[in-house]
């Protein structure tokens, strides 16, 4: 298997001038870690947006430094974007000790088809999509998967200790974590029609009823003579 690699440059243009890197392609970042000195590279935009889609923050990473003779292995500890354009305006990268284990985020895939929702019963929600995972660097996978085929009734859920890990792996999150749930159908409400409200009549009052017509139209009795 090829081993991620990215070419940077040691960074000398520091503090709000970094705007000139990125109307030229290029991003700023910063390379950190244990017993190491911090070091301001910078590359370009598009090469590390190809690699980041394929290793994402879990996968071990081979930094090749202008100037140095042996790659520098890292993660991608973080990448701060732009909140409306989305542009990428810095990355960290964490050199790792290959023999030291490390605890990062990993992606976690629903896989397989939840009957419950085959059924129509209910709808399958993905809660958590990532797991905090303890291990070597060279043991991390870009991602972990979560079999749903066992769920088969509404309420049911996949939690983070039914993520598939191997034996190198050691899972960090609360295992009680929900990955994923078969959430009830939404239940439509019914909208109830407004009661009939009498009629008013031309003067303002409510029409009279055909007791009280006949009560008011009928003749007084004569007075016998």
């Amino acid at each position: 298997m090829n081993k991620p690699q990215l070419s940077v440059q040691p960074r000398t243009i520091l503090g709000r001038k970094v705007k000139t890197l990125r109307s030229q392609a290029l991003v700023p970042a910063n390379i950190f870690g244990k017993k190491i000195p911090s070091l301001n590279v910078q590359l370009n935009t598009k090469d590390f947006q190809k690699v980041y889609r394929e290793v994402g923050e879990s996968t071990l990473l081979y930094l090749q430094v202008e100037g140095e003779k042996e790659n520098r292995p890292v993660l991608v500890s973080q990448v701060i974007y732009h909140p409306t354009s989305a542009q990428i305006l810095h990355i960290a990268f964490h050199q790792v000790d290959l023999k030291q284990k490390v605890t990062v985020p990993v992606s976690v895939k629903l896989t397989g088809e939840a009957p419950a929702e085959k059924d129509g019963l209910g709808i399958l929600v993905q809660q958590q999509d990532e797991v905090e995972i303890e291990g070597l660097p060279t043991d991390m996978p870009d991602h972990l998967d979560a079999d749903v085929t066992s769920l088969t009734e509404v309420n049911q859920a996949i939690y983070a200790l039914d993520v598939k890990l191997s034996a190198k792996l050691v899972l960090k999150t609360n295992p009680e974590t929900i990955i994923a749930k078969i959430e009830p159908l939404a239940k439509e409400e019914k909208v109830e029609a407004p009661p009939v409200e009498a009629a008013p009549t031309e003067g303002g009052g409510e029409t009279p009823t055909p007791t009280e017509t006949t009560e008011q139209t009928k003749p007084e009795a004569k007075p016998n003579a």
